[in-house]
């Protein structure tokens, strides 16, 4: 079959390219995870989005594709689970989703983080859990209660090859995206995304209400959805696709600054055994964001 088709829409350039429908776009994306296309196709479908942007039509058709094909978590009919994507890592500032990820679970609150490297150089949340003994699932069916802790390979290796063509063409493509939006598990689940850059959040919103998704958005550190441990971030709830802020961000200058770990897996797994074992107080952002976490839950 192939998308030549689509990439002659998507590919005219700035200026030229026009977007596809949800349905062209969950096509494309549907023969793209089959196998069904050459590398080549493949190369020029990242750099054409690359070049024109992604439509929320466009994330929404794509995320289509996805859930019909993905091995998603199973669904645990007594609570809904929390989903944490944890793709970029840490280059300054510790990670610390996996703070976030336990201080939940200490809480009651069944959590899916998933995950893998898409940068070189940068200590991932990954680094961290595995540098406090905890083992990433191979197997989807052996989740369970707590901590779920799944590599994207397990979810779906197609999207795992699709975000690994960064590390041959140096570009983000749609599925470092579409791995920010996507629902991995059968069940209610609330996502929780974040942004890079302001433009992110129009479009990150509307895909959220096209798909009326149950999500929870922010600002990310370094592009992971935890709140900054030194500045509290808005913060955005999304019911089936409805917005409301439920926490504004922390305006004026900062008067003092939380004593931060530095950004080595050791060094950072240390710092939060030490927060979970009240050695150290929960940065205020993160409290607040599990605060805001745990009342959305209350609505699924």
């Amino acid at each position: 079959m192939g998308i030549g088709k689509y990439i002659k829409e998507i590919g005219r350039g700035k200026d030229g390219a026009r977007a596809l429908s949800r349905e062209q776009a969950a096509d494309l994306l549907d023969q793209i995870l089959d196998g069904q296309v050459t590398d080549l196709e493949i190369g020029a479908f990242c750099l054409a989005m690359r070049i024109k942007g992604e439509t929320p039509e466009e994330m929404a058709g794509f995320l289509d594709a996805l859930h019909a094909r993905m091995n998603a978590l199973p669904e645990d009919a007594s609570q809904a689970t929390v989903v944490i994507p944890c793709y970029n890592g840490a280059r300054k500032l510790p990670a610390l989703a996996p703070l976030l990820a336990l201080l939940l679970v200490q809480q009651g609150v069944r959590v899916c983080v998933h995950g893998t490297a898409t940068e070189s150089g940068r200590t991932t949340s990954f680094d961290v859990f595995t540098a406090m003994g905890y083992t990433p699932l191979q197997d989807i069916h052996k989740s369970g209660a707590g901590l779920n802790l799944v590599p994207t390979e397990v979810l779906s290796p197609a999207l795992k090859k699709l975000l690994d063509v960064r590390r041959v063409v140096n570009l983000r493509n749609p599925a470092h995206s579409l791995v920010k939006l996507m629902n991995p598990c059968k069940g209610p689940a609330l996502i929780l995304s974040s942004y890079t850059h302001p433009e992110y959040a129009v479009s990150m919103a509307q895909t959220f209400q096209l798909t009326q998704a149950n999500a929870f958005l922010i600002r990310g550190t370094e592009g992971e959805p935890v709140a900054d441990a030194r500045r509290t971030p808005q913060m955005d709830v999304f019911h089936k696709g409805l917005t409301q802020t439920v926490q504004a961000a922390q305006a004026g200058a900062l008067q003092s600054l939380p004593e931060l770990p530095a950004a080595s897996a050791q060094a950072t797994a240390t710092y939060i055994q030490e927060v979970l074992q009240h050695q150290r107080e929960v940065p205020a952002p993160i409290a607040l964001q599990v605060q805001h976490i745990l009342q959305a839950l209350k609505s699924l």
